[in-house]
């Protein structure tokens, strides 16, 4: 059994009575199903839409709760926003080459360009070069003839050193410095190969060299071969350096002979450097002196002059 309903709501009010139309007991159903000669003009009667709400009505107009705070994902880039940035770097990778081209146009940007470019480079062959690997070598059939063998000079063809008197001073980090004469370096074991000789000119021929392993002279004098460099001067001025790796290297020759005959004086004489592992301005001719160091105070002729350090084949 339901319990009674003793509410005003009830509609059991008589019309006169006045507490049956208090705004507060009067339900919005209620008001709104009177007859049309109820008191609904007495100015008591409040009309039926602005009466207060019931409780849980009042629930759903409380101060609203600030909605809380929604995170923005990163949106993906459109298939053309995609595409325009492949077009972009493609273009900027052929573009490169002419940008770099366009910074070597520019006078103050020139000499720096280039001695990093060489740097590197000789950075890298310096790393590549492994001691224990020799350059090709060629059967007697493949030789250059020898007058067509190209003389190269730095200045003169001929110093004019006088062979009776020709010694090779030797200083720096050794333990035996001093002169050494032609005989004392031919004493030494005798090589002979027909290797490649390279000019930075362009050309290039197959000669055969004969001498001793400069390794063997620097054993000899009791080079210290943990130095850096060794370094050479010529009779006519000229000059150059070596690795310490590029001279210790088997193939590298005190060179006084060609073809098995005396190096002559067009071509070096009475001695040389041969190094088929490097470019031919390394190998100087009439060499006078010999230095074992850890420090360049000059690199080389051609070096100084903007030309690589290293210029291993």
């Amino acid at each position: 059994m339901e319990p009674e309903n003793d509410s005003p709501e009830a509609g059991e009010a008589k019309p006169d009575d006045p507490k049956a139309v208090e705004p507060s007991a009067v339900a919005p159903e209620v008001a709104e199903s009177k007859p049309a000669d109820s008191d609904a003009a007495d100015p008591k009667v409040v009309p039926a839409k602005v009466v207060q709400a019931e409780p849980f009505q009042a629930s759903l107009v409380q101060e609203p709760v600030p909605p809380k705070p929604v995170r923005s994902k990163p949106v993906p880039p459109t298939m053309n926003q995609r595409r325009f940035a492949q077009v972009s770097r493609r273009e900027l990778l052929k573009v490169a080459p002419v940008l770099a081209l366009g910074a070597f146009a520019i006078p103050r940007f020139q000499e720096s360009l280039l001695k990093k470019g060489l740097g590197f480079s000789d950075w890298a062959s310096a790393r590549l070069f492994r001691r224990g690997h020799l350059a090709p070598t060629f059967a007697d059939a493949q030789l250059t003839p020898f007058e067509k063998f190209p003389i190269n000079g730095y200045d003169v063809d001929d110093p004019g050193v006088i062979f009776e008197n020709w010694t090779l001073t030797v200083s720096g980090a050794v333990q035996k410095p001093g002169d050494y004469k032609l005989e004392q370096i031919q004493a030494l074991p005798r090589v002979r190969q027909n290797t490649r000789h390279i000019c930075v000119e362009g050309w290039d021929v197959i000669g055969r060299f004969g001498g001793a392993r400069l390794s063997d002279f620097l054993h000899m004098i009791g080079a210290d071969t943990s130095a850096r460099f060794l370094t050479v001067a010529c009779a006519d001025d000229y000059y150059e350096s070596l690795d310490m790796a590029t001279a210790l290297h088997p193939q590298t020759l005190l060179c006084y002979e060609m073809y098995d005959q005396p190096l002559t004086r067009k071509h070096g004489a009475p001695l040389r450097l041969n190094i088929p592992t490097k470019i031919g301005y390394k190998q100087a001719k009439y060499l006078t002196d010999m230095k074992v160091t850890n420090v360049l105070e000059k690199v080389g002729y051609w070096e100084d002059q903007g030309y690589s350090e290293f210029y291993g084949l």
